[in-house]
């Protein structure tokens, strides 16, 4: 059991990144700037588009919460994602007749690069605090890990190559900013237009 809400953990954060993929491809359908990158700019070919979406916390926390409620009906696990000050997750683990209750919290942020870090703040199961590099360490070593994640257990942090993320339509994502505090969310959509 204790293997799984790791594992689904790690699917939440995925979940994270593909809920606001969804919200981005439905702000893409009403007028958006439309901009051709030059080649080698920001990691986009010559025949790329770019769509600059931005967004807030409220907006981004309904959509990935709408996408978590349809993926937790394949799931004994029940969690909620939301975004404050930081990404929280929170979630109920069932463990024998007890529903045990988790929190785990990360700091995001955006690299020039567009790639997004997860800095670890705290995992706690109940009232209970766990070591965050210990239990990094084994999730990275338990779980085989699509190759665009890097769970980083010595710098407390999980690293997401959105460069290296297998997207329908071979569109690519990158992130601008992540500034949850200032609730300032963009993203740049680079769609393929050969």
């Amino acid at each position: 059991m204790r293997n799984n809400k790791w594992k689904i953990g790690f699917f939440i954060l995925l979940g994270i990144m593909a809920a606001a993929l969804l919200l981005v491809w439905g702000l893409i359908t009403s007028p958006v700037e439309e901009t051709k990158l030059e080649q080698g700019t920001n990691g986009a070919d010559q025949d790329d588009v770019a769509f600059n979406v931005s967004t807030n916390k409220r907006d981004l926390n309904r959509v990935i919460n709408h996408y978590l409620e349809e993926e937790a009906k394949k799931s004994q696990i029940d969690y909620q994602v939301l975004l404050t000050d930081e990404v929280e997750l929170y979630g109920t683990l069932p463990l024998f007749s007890q529903e045990l209750e988790l929190r785990l919290t990360f700091e995001p942020q955006a690299l020039k690069n567009g790639d997004l870090i997860l800095k670890q703040r705290s995992i706690s199961v109940g009232k209970l605090k766990l070591p965050v590099s210990t239990v990094l360490k084994f999730v990275r070593d338990s779980y085989d890990l699509p190759d665009a994640v890097n769970i980083q257990p010595k710098e407390e942090r999980v690293y997401v190559s959105m460069q290296r993320l297998k997207l329908k339509s071979d569109i690519k994502v990158r992130v601008n900013e992540f500034d949850l505090t200032k609730d300032n969310i963009k993203f740049t959509l680079l769609v393929p237009a050969d």
